[in-house]
């Protein structure tokens, strides 16, 4: 019987057990896309889809329920359910720390950053450069690296990790067949609505998301007997295959600790780094990365914003519970398959040399759980999968028109620049493809740590000058623009020198340079960001400070500031652009009355034109003058006396969670004795004495 499942392993490298969806599983994943189709197409009814804040910023009139849902479904890709499962699988509980940090930023960015961006009347954060500094290389820099951010960390990640589910739940033997199918399932889904459709569509998919994922939580530790038996298990969750002489395929002392010791050649997770240098990191994806800042930015006031980081702050405790739990209970029930070490047994398991821990979550899903449930799981990663991708596509693309193609062409029409965001995505997926083998053979299999060190290398150097920006009235253009060049250039080396050498297996000696063996990439990203600051301070210091108009609402110190802008006539413009008075651009005035052709239109241009939002008709145009009216007002940053208190109150009350949380989970529960004695009986079981 072993033989011949070792047979069909070898035959069919990469399928795991059997994971065929039966006929329930399937009607199951039918009915989410109706769902989510539904949701679509009410989306798409909306109104001012054809103007630029209807479409990039959803009209901004968004309440905090789907904000907070947004935030929470964007940032929570299969990814996620595929990279943290697997690191928990790896490597403990550690992982998690990225998850808690995040309640924290959230915050920061409802408090400090957002009412900055809001204040200052931008619909991209680059495009707040070029107002708070003048000038468009910041601007186009920013916008550039971040595309390039997004095709690394996060477009390509979704794809693999959503193509990995999909191999292993239909049998795919092909990786880049499962892409394929991957984007055309994506293109069905993703509607045409622009953010409120993405919005929207996140708010059904955090519900099915958090629903599914809950109940994987809950059965498996039924399984495995509980929270406290799950602590003993997966320290003695050891592969019947280990490398002789090495320590490997043991799962770690500190396993069960959060913060872990501050050494980088014995710690994966050391406290200092984590503190000093993750944040930093973490500081340029909550507080000034467009995919996130938009969805708050879409909020109908700034108390709506601030509440929607607060729901998605505490949503941000489950992944600890509901990812990371999981695969630590699949490596429990699955030792030799997701703790495998043997690179043979690793490839007949998942068609992997490296490991099997990215399998961790599939596994558990698709051969754990009853026919039924595995569609609903199916679903749910489908939702994290397509709520990701839209909301990536969504603002990628609105980096590139409102960024980089409006530098080229400045007189560029609204049309023209959302037919520009819609093209720009296919070209976006292309790159993001040819990218997708680096990631297979990097990061020791740890499809989150991945994203983490690429972050780590190139994050810092954005958040430090967004950082300063906010915060120091004094800092100007030729000090932001050196400090982010010696930042990113310093970071390129680090990542280049990193995917060149690669990291070694767990029993392969380690000949890598000091640099990369000494110093943890976490510890780099607090050299990196100091590094920004320090250039960024002396380049300022030493050049002419900025011009006074510049600071008016652009800095947290400066948001409430009412004073005229020069530049306050570009957003004149802007609105007279939504509203497809194009040819009055330049005198900037409205007239009594407006002449419209009567020239009909043929089917096909009608169909064209709902499908795009394109709407030139006198209520469509009296819709976006009271949206304008309604950003105008939001700008002003008014807030109810009883809405502060309330907020500030949740603030506090947050805060505490989150220290509690990273306490309670950095004390380790075992000594190093204890997890001796486990893994010790735990060998002796499988054959191996005097191991340890």
């Amino acid at each position: 019987m072993e033989s011949a499942k070792m047979q069909e392993h070898e035959g069919d490298p990469g399928l795991i057990g059997n994971t065929m969806l039966s006929a329930w599983d399937i009607v199951t994943v039918v009915i989410y896309f109706i769902l989510v189709m539904a949701t679509g197409i009410y989306s798409m009814c909306r109104p001012n889809r054809g103007t630029v804040a209807g479409y990039f910023l959803a009209g901004r009139f968004m309440w905090w329920l789907p904000i907070g849902a947004s935030l929470f479904a964007s940032n929570i890709g299969s990814e996620h359910f595929i990279g943290l499962a697997g690191s928990g699988a790896a490597a403990g509980i550690g992982v998690g720390a990225f998850e808690l940090n995040a309640l924290v930023l959230l915050q920061l960015l409802g408090w400090v950053f957002l009412p900055v961006f809001i204040a200052s009347g931008v619909n991209t954060l680059p495009e707040y450069t070029r107002k708070r500094f003048g000038g468009r290389r910041i601007q186009t820099y920013l916008a550039v690296l971040s595309l390039i951010l997004y095709i690394f960390t996060k477009i390509s990640v979704n794809m693999y990790s959503g193509a990995l589910f999909i191999q292993q739940s239909l049998r795919v033997s092909s990786l880049y067949l499962s892409i394929s199918v991957l984007l055309l399932l994506t293109a069905v889904c993703t509607v045409v609505g622009g953010l409120a459709a993405v919005i929207y569509t996140d708010t059904l998919q955090f519900f099915i998301m958090i629903g599914g994922s809950f109940y994987v939580m809950i059965k498996g530790l039924q399984a495995v007997g509980g929270y406290s038996e799950l602590q003993t298990k997966y320290l003695a969750a050891i592969p019947s295959q280990l490398v002789a002489n090495t320590t490997c395929g043991l799962p770690r002392t500190d396993s069960w600790r959060m913060l872990r010791a501050a050494d980088p050649t014995t710690s994966d997770m050391p406290w200092p780094g984590f503190l000093l240098g993750q944040m930093p990191s973490s500081i340029w994806y909550w507080c000034s990365d467009q995919m996130m800042v938009q969805r708050v930015m879409a909020a109908r006031s700034l108390s709506h914003a601030k509440g929607g980081t607060i729901f998605a702050g505490y949503a941000k405790l489950l992944p600890l519970f509901i990812m990371v739990m999981p695969g630590m209970i699949s490596r429990v029930l699955y030792p030799d398959e997701v703790g495998c070490v043997d690179p043979e047994e690793c490839y007949r398991f998942c068609g992997s040399r490296i490991s099997c821990t990215n399998s961790a979550y599939p596994k558990l899903v698709l051969e754990f759980l009853p026919s039924g449930a595995r569609g609903v799981m199916l679903s749910v990663m489908l939702s994290a999968l397509m709520s990701d991708l839209t909301s990536i596509f969504n603002s990628a693309s609105t980096l590139f028109s409102m960024d980089i193609w409006s530098m080229c062409r400045p007189r560029a029409s609204t049309r023209e620049q959302l037919l520009v965001a819609r093209l720009f995505i296919v070209i976006l997926v292309v790159f993001s493809i040819v990218w997708i083998p680096i990631i297979e053979r990097t990061q020791g299999g740890q499809l989150y740590i991945y994203i983490q060190a690429i972050a780590a290398y190139l994050a810092p150097p954005i958040a430090a000058i967004y950082c300063l920006a906010i915060t120091w009235k004094r800092m100007n253009e030729p000090g932001a623009f050196w400090g982010l060049v010696v930042g990113c250039v310093t970071g390129l080396v680090r990542m280049t020198l990193d995917f060149y050498y690669g990291e070694p297996a767990c029993h392969e000696l380690d000949t890598r340079p000091l640099l990369l063996q000494k110093f943890h990439y976490m510890y780099f990203a607090t050299f990196l960001f100091w590094l920004t600051a320090t250039v960024a301070f002396i380049v300022t210091m030493v050049t002419a400070p900025p011009e006074s108009w510049r600071l008016i609402r652009t800095t947290f110190f400066t948001r409430y500031d009412q004073g005229e802008r020069p530049d306050d006539q570009d957003s004149k413009k802007q609105t007279l652009t939504d509203l497809h008075f194009l040819a009055l651009a330049e005198s900037c005035e409205l007239p009594a009355k407006v002449s419209h052709t009567t020239r009909p239109l043929s089917c096909c241009q009608r169909l064209c034109n709902w499908v795009f939002g394109f709407d030139d008709s006198e209520k469509a145009q009296n819709q976006a003058s009271v949206m304008q009216q309604h950003i105008t007002q939001l700008r002003t940053l008014h807030q109810a006396d009883w809405e502060r208190h309330l907020l500030n109150t949740m603030l506090i009350i947050i805060v505490i969670v989150t220290l509690v949380a990273f306490t309670y989970f950095s004390i380790n529960p075992f000594t190093e004795e204890e997890v001796n004695d486990i893994q010790r009986k735990s060998l002796e079981k499988l054959g191996y004495k005097d191991f340890l």
